[in-house]
């Protein structure tokens, strides 16, 4: 670990389940290139390793990827295996199942219930575990998630999977999935400036049943998987000057201040994004700038 680089453990950490992580991980959907699923440039392999090993040595040890985070020429589960493998003891590693997209890359529909057990099976092999550490079901707009969230469960239940979380959902589906199985996390798109109807209520639901919200394009922002915008706001570049950071910095210090079961999940393929990331962590908000940027929820809702 480098002398004086602020480490991934500066935020605290939360548990998923049995398994502990600093509250800032990383996100695994850039490191195929800066528009994987729009049919981007690939990104540059050696890189993208270097970057995750580099996030390993920061403390990072909550990786969030999925085998459908994949471009023309790169795969995330695959560099992550070839980065990292054998893995470190504490290291855990969050999929996803639910969207589908063929060879080409294009999407196809969502996958059924009873394909689900195929899907965890290619992140098994392209990753090189024997069981999965957690796995998010990710909605895909129907309005129950108990047949495909079942389906897992009984996966859980074989011991392919060791938890379970969900993915952009609502708080009726957080019920109707703790009827099934425990449910380790919820990970649902949440931005600064970006209010989602009943995005706070699945906040605040999370915190009293002790979940981890994990959320999603905190600093990409209404750009999502096409990446972050490149302006900021006043109040977010004001704060961020205040504190020597940058606007990213600030948008994921904010989310991390929202409640000490939110986990922070910003990804990249660049090096120095990645130490400004985790560095992030460390940057504690007044409760007047918290103020002042709440203010841009309630604009934006």
């Amino acid at each position: 670990m480098t002398s004086g680089a602020i480490t991934a453990d500066a935020a605290g950490s939360w548990k998923l389940g049995d398994l502990t992580v600093n509250r800032v991980g990383f996100g695994a959907m850039r490191l195929t290139g800066s528009a994987a699923f729009h049919h981007g440039t690939p990104s540059d392999r050696e890189r993208s390793i270097a970057v995750l090993r580099r996030a390993v040595e920061l403390g990072v040890n909550h990786i969030d990827t999925a085998a459908f985070y994949f471009s023309s020429l790169r795969s995330a589960n695959e560099i992550i295996n070839s980065a990292l493998g054998p893995y470190p003891d504490d290291l855990v590693i969050v999929t996803k199942v639910g969207p589908y997209r063929d060879y080409r890359g294009e999407w196809g529909a969502s996958a059924r219930p009873d394909e689900l057990r195929g899907h965890v099976e290619e992140n098994l092999r392209q990753l090189g575990r024997d069981h999965l550490d957690v796995v998010n079901l990710r909605r895909m707009r129907q309005d129950s998630i108990a047949e495909h969230f079942g389906a897992l469960a009984e996966l859980r239940e074989a011991g392919l999977v060791r938890h379970l979380g969900i993915s952009a959902v609502q708080p009726r589906h957080l019920e109707e999935a703790l009827e099934i199985a425990p449910v380790v996390c919820v990970q649902n798109r949440y931005v600064l400036d970006l209010s989602l109807p009943g995005d706070d209520e699945m906040l605040r639901i999370c915190g009293e049943r002790g979940i981890a919200f994990v959320p999603f394009y905190s600093v990409a922002g209404e750009g999502g998987d096409h990446g972050a915008a490149d302006h900021a706001d006043d109040e977010v570049r004001a704060v961020a000057q205040a504190h020597g950071a940058t606007p990213a910095q600030v948008r994921i210090a904010w989310t991390l201040h929202r409640g000490a079961h939110v986990l922070a999940i910003p990804g990249t393929g660049n090096p120095d994004h990645l130490v400004e990331n985790v560095a992030a962590g460390a940057l504690r908000l007044t409760e007047g700038e918290l103020a002042r940027l709440n203010t841009l929820r309630t604009q934006s809702g």
